[in-house]
């Protein structure tokens, strides 16, 4: 009598960032919760991450290619009502899910929703502070923090060279992701995420090679946004309202601005908590259990 979930990782993450969280949300009696509450998981490897290289060719980056693909395996399991969870990427993947797959999905949550990255700054006129606060940091992140993106969206085979040479710069690379964008309370990352998991996690693409596929996948992914952005005519600062009923988690690391995110009011749910990151799962596992 579980709900059947799907969630989906982001970058630079894989499937270790979920492990905290599957005995909770799969059997929440043995970790004092209702047996009500209990799901089905299913948590795919993304194309071009972890255990999914390597790719047999490309376009996997597009996104509502990987959803339809994620449609298939919840078919292919017997699912016919589902819900969507995901973060980073995988809450891009989440939310077209709801889209391509609308009479199976029920609802979708996501963790951490973020304005277009390549859009203008925000505005921090007429923001109350802990907003204000947050759009402090996404415009200093628009300013100094999309190095990577930028080389992964533009440049991503000179970067692949790199990675799948050095193990010491895969670590650099994922690492530093994880320094930046965990809870700002806890000074180091090995602080916000323990530090087994976070090895495992740099590990797992290190041996699969998932530094260089996972660099062309956000190639791929950011040329199809930016093409679904012009075609909107647009400039990406806007996004249009979730097709499904949609929940979002914030936490302490996020720059998400629901007056920007979500100005009409469309999400189903919207919860802050004062700690935790981008990486939720690893960082704040009794939260997003329970936000879920």
């Amino acid at each position: 009598g579980a709900f059947p979930l799907v969630m989906t990782h982001g970058w630079p993450s894989s499937v270790v960032e979920f492990l905290d969280v599957v005995g909770p949300l799969t059997d929440p009696a043995a970790h004092g919760g209702d047996p009500v509450d209990a799901f089905h998981l299913v948590i795919p490897s993304m194309p071009g991450y972890g255990l999914s290289t390597p790719s047999a060719g490309p376009g996997w980056g597009n996104l509502f290619r990987v959803s339809q693909a994620f449609a298939g395996i919840m078919a292919a399991l017997g699912y016919d009502r589902y819900g969507a969870q995901g973060g980073d990427v995988g809450a891009g993947v989440s939310g077209m899910l709801g889209m391509v797959d609308a009479e199976r999905v029920a609802a979708v949550h996501i963790t951490g929703p973020v304005p277009y990255p390549f859009g203008p700054p925000v505005d921090l006129d007429g923001l109350d502070p802990a907003d204000a606060e947050r759009a402090r940091r996404f415009n200093e992140y628009q300013r100094d923090g999309l190095g990577y993106l930028h080389l992964q969206a533009s440049r991503p085979q000179t970067l692949a060279y790199a990675l799948n040479d050095s193990p010491v710069g895969q670590l650099a690379w994922i690492v530093e992701k994880f320094a930046e964008w965990t809870d700002p309370a806890k000074p180091l990352p090995d602080e916000a995420v323990d530090r087994d998991t976070l090895l495992a996690n740099v590990s797992l693409a290190w041996f699969r090679g998932a530094g260089a596929s996972s660099a062309h996948t956000t190639y791929e992914g950011m040329q199809a946004f930016r093409e679904f952005v012009e075609s909107a005519g647009g400039d990406g600062s806007t996004t249009p309202p979730p097709a499904t009923p949609t929940g979002a988690s914030v936490f302490a690391a996020d720059n998400s601005i629901r007056s920007i995110i979500d100005p009409s009011g469309a999400y189903a749910r919207w919860t802050e908590y004062d700690r935790g990151g981008h990486f939720p799962a690893l960082e704040a596992p009794d939260l997003l259990t329970e936000d879920v």
